[in-house]
């Protein structure tokens, strides 16, 4: 059966659809040796020899979906061009995963990661509005009116981010703990917002993605996700 080439390369665990159609339109994909910089191209894997990175690409057998407690100083990638340490260094699997969504550099906390590209597009796409919670330490003290702006939108620099929770945890020493829900992920969205306030990230740990907890799991350290958190996935 035929199926469109940036569908075939997200099942292999190559990466996200979206990822694989950039991949494509880069001229990186080869079907029959021949090279592919065009979208809308159909393969069937019965008969189509695809090739990426000058390897062979095959559908992944064993699907594995990764919850990671994200340590500061790692991106959140699959490579880096400028030889930075990535996720996948942290994680020991075979498989070729790829992270579903962001966490810059200098933040921390919870990362999903996976082969599966359908799971992948039912988190990133735009219709499903998943609420990700975030404990942010920023300099200063949120004032009433300011938490109150914060969660009516901010303008973040031609853009005006939509509504967002946010709770004062506690203030100490000069610095404001907050817990902060957002469905958005605009780069570097919530150090953005906090800024413009004039409340700039110190820390910055992402707890939760929608009903799928961090909990206790170390920095560092990584797990697969279990049956309850998968089916909520499944039935977004």
């Amino acid at each position: 059966m035929e199926e469109r080439l940036q569908k075939y390369m997200a099942r292999c665990g190559v990466a996200s659809r979206r990822k694989c159609e950039e991949l494509i339109l880069e001229g990186k994909v080869k079907v029959n040796g021949i090279i592919i910089d065009k979208l809308g191209i159909k393969v069937n894997e019965a008969i189509d020899k695809v090739e990426y990175d000058e390897e062979i690409i095959l559908p992944e057998e064993k699907k594995l979906y990764i919850m990671l407690n994200k340590p500061e100083g790692y991106i959140t990638s699959v490579k880096d061009e400028k030889n930075r340490q990535t996720v996948l260094d942290i994680i020991d699997v075979d498989e070729r995963i790829y992270p579903i969504g962001r966490l810059d550099y200098d933040s921390s906390g919870l990362l999903l990661l996976t082969n599966d590209g359908e799971i992948y597009n039912k988190i990133i796409h735009p219709r499903v509005k998943i609420v990700k919670e975030y404990i942010a330490t920023v300099k200063g003290e949120f004032r009433k009116n300011e938490l109150e702006r914060f969660e009516k939108g901010i303008d973040i620099g031609g853009y005006i981010t939509a509504p967002a929770n946010i709770e004062l945890l506690k203030f100490s020493d000069g610095k404001s703990t907050v817990k902060i829900g957002i469905h958005e992920g605009k780069n570097r969205q919530i150090r953005k917002m906090c800024s413009a306030l004039k409340h700039d990230v110190i820390s910055l740990k992402r707890v939760s993605i929608g009903e799928i907890k961090l909990g206790n799991l170390e920095k560092g350290r990584y797990r697969n996700l279990t049956i309850e958190e998968l089916n909520y996935i499944n039935n977004l």
